[in-house]
């Protein structure tokens, strides 16, 4: 056991305390981040639970990985430059996790309602609005993941570079997502 003299430990900061006349630039700088990582939440949130969505995940497990990719990017929001791709990449290598655990947790109740999720009716009727969702599972992985990047206003470019693909590869599976939903929406409208 060491003996260490007051302000020698990380408990004990040398530097002195700010008075009422000091401004402690420390409680400002945390101040202006949590003021910014809040308006990022807000602005990010919805819509990275409708990317992970949009990639086949159910809307218990999107709201679930995208609450835990806002709280790493929390974590790291001074050393992350592009937070929003940052969040994407996390979540979609996140769902591919899920998907590849195969880890059933089946529940007697559906999950509470939460500021995420609302009850469960409503999912089900925003999953009726958005009458694409189906069509977008029947696609091949690698073609509804470029589609769902695309859908959330990536480019071809940045979907490589965040996930560490070729630029021609994106391009290649967003173009044959296009078709394959072009042409299931076609036939969908001349069946009805």
């Amino acid at each position: 056991m060491s003996i260490h003299e007051p302000g020698d430990g990380p408990e004990h900061s040398a530097v002195a305390p700010a008075t009422r006349d000091q401004p402690d630039p420390r409680h400002d700088f945390q101040l202006a981040k949590d003021a910014a990582f809040s308006a990022f939440y807000r602005a990010t949130v919805s819509s990275l639970v409708g990317f992970l969505v949009n990639q086949g995940a159910g809307v218990h497990v999107a709201a679930d990985i995208a609450q835990d990719t806002m709280l790493s990017v929390y974590e790291r929001w001074d050393t992350i430059d592009h937070p929003r791709a940052w969040v994407h990449t996390v979540a979609s290598r996140a769902l591919v996790r899920r998907i590849a655990s195969c880890e059933e947790q089946p529940v007697e109740q559906v999950q509470e309602p939460t500021s995420l999720l609302s009850d469960p009716d409503a999912i089900a009727a925003w999953e009726a609005r958005h009458d694409l969702l189906p069509l977008l599972r029947s696609l091949p992985p690698k073609q509804r993941q470029a589609l769902a990047w695309a859908l959330s206003g990536f480019t071809p470019g940045d979907t490589a570079e965040q996930l560490g693909l070729k630029d021609d590869a994106v391009r290649g599976n967003l173009r044959k997502a296009r078709r394959a939903m072009a042409k299931a929406i076609k036939a969908r409208e001349e069946g009805q």
